[in-house]
């Protein structure tokens, strides 16, 4: 890798955030859980200790050798959005990025020592120079925050079960595992959301992005507000039934919906937090070693009740009923699962839009191909 304070400035004038941490632009949910990880005595060891186990050296050959690495010779442009990328998020080293041929647009960052970064042709193709910077921060962001580490472990985990399914109850403990990193894994897909939108500092660019990402390269044929009723509709349409239906497809999945992910980074792009971040105040990575984690499970909490509060969805506002202790509890959870009584069938007036899922489900390919589904873009 290397430095990134070398001729390292953006190609357009951005703001850069010197020593940031990315405590900064994380996820509540993501943000707690990877404090608890970090702070766990031995916690590094362990996995350092499962890197024998897994093909890294073998999966860093295959990029070098049947992929274009990304240099000042191949792929400039490329090169040039990395750097960028890293000097704004003053990430030292830069990771190295290879492009592979894949229909497919997608992109990830793997990797237990180093990270690396690998796009497809799909992406690279679909994708308009802003967008496209934005995607390389959303990579750079996974990088900061250590995410690479967790991806390949559900990388290897995700290609172990399908190894051992014929094994009695074998394939049963390696999913339980599975099950809860896809749980973190997309919450860490919002974490790197923003900090793709802290580098290219164009909200409209990360929309479109998005939505090329989900219905091609036809922006004459899209609009990013109808794009974004989407999300809102997903949310808050339908009964129980569709709630339950909501969370079976959201639970072999890594990614969450390309409409809730523009949801989400817009609703967070209009926030005090990130207004006070592009004004320069957030938190810096030299003081990460004196986190709490208690603090970060707090704020965690505090982001699910509100989740809670305001969600559009039948099921979390009857969970919110629930804990307000509402009256007929039986009377509304039959109403809401027959699609009757009512205001108790349709979704509840309230704001934000929140939910997570995917693109696809075909995270469960063979190595090294990435768990996240084609055409998630990250």
């Amino acid at each position: 890798m290397t430095d990134a304070s070398d001729e390292s400035v953006p190609s357009r004038q951005r703001r850069r955030f010197p020593g940031i941490s990315s405590r900064a632009y994380e996820h509540p949910a993501d943000r707690s859980a990877l404090v608890a990880l970090r702070r766990l005595s031995g916690f590094d060891t362990v996995f350092k200790a499962l890197s024998g186990l897994l093909p890294e050296r073998s999966l860093r050959l295959l990029f070098l050798s049947d992929s274009v690495r990304v240099s000042d010779a191949q792929f400039t442009h490329l090169n040039d959005m990395l750097r960028d990328a890293c000097y704004i998020l003053d990430l030292r080293k830069v990771p190295p990025m290879y492009v592979t041929q894949d229909p497919r647009p997608n992109a990830m960052c793997i990797g237990l020592d180093e990270p690396i970064i690998v796009v497809t042709t799909g992406l690279v193709e679909l994708l308009d120079e802003e967008e496209m910077r934005a995607v390389v921060g959303h990579e750079v962001g996974h990088a900061l925050s250590g995410h690479s580490v967790y991806r390949t472990i559900l990388l290897f985990l995700t290609n172990l079960a399908l190894k051992v399914a014929w094994i009695p109850l074998g394939n049963v403990a390696i999913m339980a595992i599975v099950t809860a990193l896809r749980e973190w894994f997309r919450k860490s897909e919002l974490s790197a959301d923003r900090a793709g939108l802290l580098v290219g500092q164009d909200l409209r660019a990360s929309m479109r992005g998005l939505m090329k990402i989900a219905g091609g390269n036809h922006l004459h044929e899209m609009n990013v507000d109808a794009f974004l009723a989407q999300a809102d509709e997903y949310e808050k349409s339908g009964d129980l039934r569709d709630s339950v239906l909501k969370i079976l497809n959201v639970l072999p999945r890594t990614h969450p919906f390309t409409t809730v992910r523009a949801a989400e980074l817009k609703k967070w792009s209009e926030t005090r937090d990130f207004q006070r971040l592009m004004d320069g105040h957030y938190p810096k990575c030299d003081e990460d070693k004196d986190t709490s984690v208690t603090d970060s499970f707090r704020e965690s909490a505090t982001h699910y009740a509100d989740t809670v509060r305001t969600s559009k969805d039948p099921l979390m506002k009857l969970v919110g009923d629930i804990a307000g202790g509402a009256g007929d509890l039986g009377g509304k959870l039959r109403d809401r699962f027959t699609g009757g009584g009512g205001s108790g069938s349709g979704g509840p007036s309230g704001g934000g839009a929140r939910s997570s899922g995917t693109t696809d489900g075909s995270e469960q390919q063979r190595w090294p191909k990435d768990p996240g589904e084609p055409g998630s873009g990250s």
